[in-house]
């Protein structure tokens, strides 16, 4: 079942990743071209944020149930701060993904808000660019690109 659960995570955040790049590229342009707003930004807004909850409900599984990884740093949590993977995996990397989720969303809301255009495109291309940078700073480079790619 952990193998099943990080696959699909792993799976999962190529999704976000392109889905968070579509969304910031789309404000950016939407905000630098002085473009009306648009249903379509919206709902690529919305599709970033799912995908983006997604993954979060798939890491929970992995980091509450599934993981060996963080079963071992419940076990002893001074020692995981010793090991670099295991620190990695249940604090930076998680510390960083939550931290993009709220970006992402406060992205998302800040959009819904009865504002001109071109705010509603400036502050998309800040919080979903912030939200980008933590995902790829977070991401775990070292993992297989794809599963089964070992």
């Amino acid at each position: 079942m952990h193998q099943l659960f990080l696959d699909l995570h792993n799976i999962v955040r190529w999704v976000v990743l392109i889905l968070g790049i579509i969304a910031f590229v789309r404000a950016l342009i939407g905000w630098l071209g002085k473009r009306n707003w648009v249903e379509t930004d919206r709902k690529i807004g919305s599709f970033f944020t799912i995908s983006i909850d997604i993954q979060l409900l798939l890491g929970l599984a992995l980091f509450l149930i599934f993981s060996p990884i963080t079963r071992a740093a419940f076990q002893d949590f001074s020692a995981v701060m010793k090991i670099d993977d295991l620190r990695y995996f249940t604090i930076e990397h998680t510390f960083f993904m939550l931290l993009a989720i709220v970006f992402a969303h406060v992205g998302n809301a800040m959009t819904k808000k009865d504002i001109a255009d071109d705010s509603k495109y400036k502050r998309a291309a800040l919080f979903y660019g912030l939200a980008l940078l933590l995902i790829l700073l977070g991401m775990p480079w070292v993992r297989p690109l794809l599963p089964g790619l070992a």
